[in-house]
């Protein structure tokens, strides 16, 4: 049984995280993964994201405290050598510089990085570290899109050979079409509207503050779901309550069955201002649901381009009349095929697996 290991910052529920279990589970026979967290212990992220208990004995936790910590470090190489692991795949800036030193240092023969957006290689500060990191680690560099490819092949003077794109992708057979009134039944959804459901942590990155100004201007039979948790919650629920719309706006929590929320749905939006290429979006679209996103990050890329709508970030107006347009004259076409196309996750995983034994 071969052991590889893939390094996050932690285990919270969001994209990079998803896809670090995804890969664990989509792993080959042969193989054992493990997912190291720098940061947290096991009990806070099992009691905060009830999904990570079925991986439970194969997650780690290293509670690195706040700043640089050398411990950390040297427990991750000594772990690395104890194990005799022989791949490391990172994903992110700060797994990069703990687990890819510590790779090197243990002398792991085969490390994975993978870039999940770019948008902190603006701060020159971050694109020097990255590049001295880069330099030193050497690891095979994956971009989750094409959009990243371009902005670390920009920002870092990465030549087009030492990068290669392996997108992101979902469970095609898990997020699939379902029964609209079963799944609005399930989480007390009204049946007598239309739903336009927002999947993400609830920050101001995400945008959701937009996403409620903008439900004014639409017909008063549209009502608005949020799944999802965060910082934001309470001043979102203050905006709702403000403007007179806690009957037309539900908010959901964080779900365990993310399938049926977007099945309940007749129209998904993600209004981020920042974004690389979202899994929500290919979500929502393999269970057959049209979306309308910001043009941010590589959102683009995860939209199909015939039944999608693409608008700016930050306009309440805008975001109004992109969703009544949608809403009232419907895309011919199918998101679902897109996704089964160009965003299923048995691609991605194959891809991965395909870079873990190159070397091996």
């Amino acid at each position: 049984m071969s052991i590889w290991i893939q390094v996050v910052q932690h285990l919270q529920p969001g994209g990079i995280e998803t896809m670090a279990l995804d890969l664990q589970r989509m792993e080959e026979a042969h193989e054992q993964g493990v997912i190291i967290s720098l940061e947290g212990t096991k009990e806070q992220a099992l009691a905060a994201w009830p999904r990570l208990r079925p991986y439970a004995d194969r997650l780690m936790f290293l509670n690195k405290p706040p700043g640089f910590s050398w411990k950390t470090l040297w427990k991750l190489t000594n772990l690395f050598r104890q194990w005799a692991v022989p791949v490391v795949h990172t994903h992110h800036i700060g797994p990069l510089i703990y687990g890819g030193i510590a790779a090197r240092l243990a002398r792991v023969k085969v490390v994975i990085h993978t870039e999940h957006d770019a948008w902190h290689l603006r701060q020159q500060r971050r694109r020097i570290l990255q590049s001295a990191i880069l330099k030193w680690v050497k690891p095979m560099l994956v971009a989750d899109a094409n959009l990243v490819a371009g902005e670390l092949k920009a920002a870092l003077g990465v030549a087009d050979e030492n990068v290669q794109v392996i997108k992101n992708g979902v469970d095609t057979h898990n997020f699939a079409p379902g029964n609209q009134q079963d799944a609005r039944k399930a989480l007390g959804l009204p049946n007598d509207c239309q739903i336009i459901g927002c999947a993400g942590r609830l920050e101001l990155e995400k945008g959701q503050a937009v996403l409620i100004e903008a439900l004014p201007f639409l017909p008063t039979d549209v009502h608005l779901a949020l799944a999802g948790d965060g910082s934001q919650r309470k001043s979102l629920e203050q905006q709702v309550a403000s403007l007179h719309l806690s009957h037309r706006v539900h908010f959901l929590g964080a779900l365990d069955c993310m399938p049926r929320f977007y099945q309940s749905l007749d129209l998904f939006c993600l209004p981020s201002y920042f974004e690389g290429l979202s899994l929500v979006i290919l979500e929502a679209q393999a269970c057959e649901v049209p979306a309308v996103v910001t043009n941010v990050g590589a959102s683009t890329e995860a939209l199909c381009p015939r039944t999608g709508t693409v608008v700016e970030p930050g306009s309440a107006f805008a975001m109004a009349q992109a969703l009544e347009l949608k809403l009232e004259k419907p895309s011919s076409g199918n998101p679902r095929q897109f996704v089964k196309q160009s965003g299923d996750l048995r691609t991605t995983a194959r891809n991965y697996a395909a870079l873990r034994h190159r070397f091996l």
